[in-house]
């Protein structure tokens, strides 16, 4: 079944197939690690880890490359306020970075590089564009000379006077043109800095992401990803960097990018005051059910967070993981991915049909009889499996309230024992009152023919 991705480059959807199946290549934007990221910086690596998951059920041997940003401004600005080395302010908050990812489901890259970890092939490539006539040395700057790649802003589809225009670009005297952009810049003893050909300084944003995706992953690369907001400058300015630096080769043969997340359908700002950390929301929220919210529209459209859309998120799992709960005598084997659900992510990572089709899954699964049981199990499991989904065990899921909750099972089930005790002797007085004092504790009951079983009530 192949896989078609619309490529952001050309402006059409392809058939996907890499320059080497034999090694497959990804590398995926990561974040700028001075606070927590958003919800929305979460969207990225939630989507993309799906497109990884698929490629590599076709092409085993993906090398996934997803960066850290360890030096830049804003974690400068970060550390001074804090009164503390930058290392303390990055290492602290990348940790926080895949602690959080890592409860939403997200598989860890194969490669993570850091910038600061990289800071002689970056120089190496600015020297490169330096001798190619590419970039030039001004007042402790490097700068790339955009003038001297014709094809600048051709990623972003507009003429590179408009997107100057509608840029935030930094007019210094030293630069030849306006939209030339920073390779390199010089340190006080104040900032972070290293020794270059140009005295002590730091990289620039945009070459790192070009010097890490070559160092681990080649000149050429299959596929390079990230959020829309990325496509200018970032993006525009790794493809003019990289394709410069390495003699006109391609730097990236497919483009993805995700479509920003909004707060009752405005764009998260500072400003507007409606930022929702990840690392907040999932003190709060179910990951697994943060996880599906963010698959549930399909990555290249803008995404509207809402308290209603994440209700529905959770009772969407409470009925897939209830049908689970249901079958929990039944074996299921090895799970399988259905073809309906390899299919729709096939079709440009299309997660809502996939989703659509989980949700028919279950339904099948939930009236299945006999021998029909267990292929229809390993059906909901497999599918749910390729988007991430439904890896907890069932009755766990029921069981645990909001993140944060402490949840007294024992007292639960000494309750329910009481209740059962109580029925027995006809005393149904006092069974209802178990039940009223365990809804009170955020506790739903349900007889069925196994017993009674419990489930927190999830806000």
């Amino acid at each position: 079944m192949p896989i078609s991705l619309y490529n952001t480059l050309s402006r059409r959807t392809e058939a996907f197939s890499p320059l080497d199946p034999q090694r497959v290549t990804m590398y995926v934007c990561g974040p700028t690690v001075y606070n927590y990221i958003h919800i929305g910086n979460a969207r990225p690596p939630v989507v993309f880890d799906v497109l990884a998951r698929l490629i590599r059920r076709h092409y085993p041997k993906l090398v996934y490359a997803r960066n850290i940003t360890d030096v830049d401004d804003k974690i400068n600005n970060a550390a001074a306020a804090a009164g503390v080395p930058i290392g303390q302010i990055t290492s602290r908050y990348a940790k926080a970075y895949n602690e959080d990812l890592a409860r939403l489901g997200v598989a860890p890259p194969d490669v993570e590089p850091y910038a600061t970890d990289h800071i002689p092939q970056i120089i190496r490539m600015i020297e490169r564009l330096i001798a190619g006539g590419h970039a030039y040395e001004a007042e402790g700057h490097v700068l790339f000379n955009v003038e001297s790649f014709p094809a600048y802003g051709a990623l972003s589809g507009r003429d590179p006077d408009e997107l100057l225009a509608g840029a935030r670009v930094e007019v210094a005297p030293y630069k030849k043109s306006p939209g030339d952009f920073v390779l390199w810049k010089p340190s006080d003893e104040t900032l972070p800095g290293w020794d270059s050909p140009w005295g002590r300084g730091r990289p620039g944003w945009h070459i790192e992401c070009s010097a890490m995706s070559e160092a681990h992953l080649g000149e050429t690369i299959d596929i390079h990803a990230g959020g829309v907001d990325l496509t200018f400058p970032h993006h525009e300015n790794e493809i003019a960097q990289s394709v410069c630096a390495h003699g006109g080769k391609p730097f990236a043969r497919y483009w993805m990018h995700n479509g920003m997340l909004t707060f009752d359908g405005r764009k998260m700002s500072k400003s507007l005051g409606n930022v929702l950390q990840l690392h907040e929301l999932l003190g709060k929220h179910p990951a697994e059910a943060l996880r599906l919210m963010l698959l549930r529209g399909h990555y290249r459209q803008p995404l509207d967070w809402s308290d209603a859309a994440m209700t529905q998120a959770v009772r969407t799992l409470d009925g897939w993981y209830g049908v689970l709960r249901d079958m929990a005598d039944v074996d299921a084997g090895a799970s399988v991915v259905p073809p309906v659900v390899e299919a729709a992510l096939c079709d440009d990572l299309n997660t809502p049909q996939a989703l659509a089709e989980i949700s028919q899954l279950a339904d099948n699964a939930r009236r299945a009889t006999g021998e029909e049981r267990a292929p229809a199990k390993a059906a909901l499991l497999g599918g749910a499996a390729l988007l991430g989904l439904l890896g907890e065990d069932p009755e766990a899921w029921f069981r645990q309230g909001n993140p944060g909750e402490a949840i007294d099972a024992a007292a639960i089930e000494a309750l329910l024992e009481e209740r059962r005790a109580a029925r027995a002797a006809k005393d149904f007085a006092r069974s209802d009152a178990i039940r009223d004092q365990l809804k009170d504790l955020g506790i739903a009951i349900e007889d069925s023919a196994q017993g009674t079983r419990w489930s927190v009530v999830k806000a």
